[in-house]
């Protein structure tokens, strides 16, 4: 049986301690079976859109209005997925690693090489989806990130993987709704939204709890 991961980040790559920098950096996949999600999604925009909403991008839970979010969330709630989240901690990184491409792939890095030879486990293809993000060089570095991880934990033909920008697929915008949730709650003690997904969470990985991985 295929299944198929979506993957998105919340958190942004400013490493200062100004106003607006977060203070995490937070790789957020959802893993479905199926695709009957992403329906009721495109339901719920058409219904919005007639109420004032247009949405047109699709879902995106930093920007919607707290009522937009609440329906987002109920949908979600009638359906069963996956989530595992890897969090950055970004003032704990090496110095070396405080780079946009360099953080991105070490986020994607350890996240993959717990998540896969969990599913690789349970399901027999996988197709990965990123959130396709504008700078050629990590979307360079996913790429290299994906093929080193999938020839050393997966069998051959197992694993395939892409980047589709988030308003062309639903179950995107469920990654972000779910990484804004977690992001919600480490960066602001908001466990509202977080609540409301904590039963789908299968994995909340802490990249520097301890000390960073070499």
């Amino acid at each position: 049986m295929r299944s198929y991961v979506y993957g998105d980040e919340s958190g942004n790559f400013d490493f200062s301690d100004q106003e607006g920098a977060s203070r995490y950096f937070i790789l957020t996949t959802v893993t479905v079976a199926d695709h009957a999600i992403e329906s009721d999604l495109l339901d719920l925009r058409r219904d919005l859109a007639w109420e004032g909403e247009p949405l047109a991008t699709g879902f995106h839970a930093t920007n919607d209005k707290q009522r937009v979010r609440d329906r987002g969330f109920a949908v979600m709630a009638r359906h069963d997925f996956r989530v595992d989240a890897t969090i950055l901690e970004k003032r704990k990184a090496d110095p070396g690693r405080r780079t946009q491409p360099r953080l991105y792939s070490l986020a994607w890095y350890l996240h993959l090489a717990g998540l896969i030879p969990a599913l690789v486990a349970e399901h027999d293809e996988l197709l990965l989806i990123a959130a396709s993000i504008g700078a050629r060089d990590m979307r360079l570095e996913f790429q290299a990130t994906v093929e080193n991880i999938v020839e050393a934990q997966s069998p051959p033909g197992i694993l395939a993987s892409t980047m589709w920008p988030s308003a062309t697929a639903p179950l995107l915008q469920v990654a972000d709704y779910c990484a804004w949730a977690i992001q919600r709650k480490r960066e602001r003690s908001d466990t509202r939204a977080y609540d409301l997904v904590r039963d789908r969470i299968a994995s909340e990985f802490e990249a520097f709890r301890e000390s960073e991985p070499t």
